[in-house]
């Protein structure tokens, strides 16, 4: 060994190159409330029931979600339209109870690609911190979009870019 090895200098300067060298490059994180990052467009997040133009809604009870879902995270309950409701539900049959538990829920988007009427899908809205388990679980109330008929607004900004690609199609 050297007298310059021994003083271990070649080794401090290479070190001290790294380590110049992670200072002037870009940094990785993200200030997250004044910055957002870009999502990709397969993103899964909250769940949402969709209504047709008209303001109906789209979901017919039919229960082929609750089954597809492999975290048994959906349930609901069916019941029959009565007379006069017709501006409120698209079919005869409609979910009168639907739940999701989002500590159960995976977020696999089987529920979205198993619904034959497009009645669910998953936005691009992040699941919202809670500090009690029953606010996981949300109801038909939490889920269902806005009416366009009375709320166009807010239904254009629960519909994210998704309203924007399928009026693109």
């Amino acid at each position: 060994m050297s007298a310059l090895e021994k003083a271990y200098l070649p080794a401090i300067f290479k070190g001290m190159s790294i380590t110049f060298g992670h200072m002037f490059k870009k940094r990785p994180t993200i200030n997250y409330p004044e910055k957002t990052r870009p999502f990709s467009p397969v993103f899964r997040g909250l769940h949402i029931l969709n209504r047709d133009e008209e303001g109906r809604e789209n979901c017919t009870a039919c229960g082929l979600c609750a089954v597809a879902c492999p975290a048994e995270a959906i349930t609901m309950e069916g019941a029959e339209r009565k007379p006069g409701e017709e501006n409120l539900y698209r079919e005869e049959k409609y979910a009168a109870k639907y739940e999701i538990n989002m500590l159960r829920c995976i977020f696999c988007g089987l529920c979205e690609e198993a619904c034959p009427k497009d009645a669910i899908y998953l936005s691009e809205t992040f699941a919202p911190a809670n500090y009690q388990r029953k606010g996981f679980i949300y109801g038909k109330d939490d889920l269902l979009i806005p009416n366009p008929k009375t709320n166009p607004e807010e239904y254009a900004k629960a519909k994210g870019n998704r309203g924007k690609n399928e009026t693109a199609k």
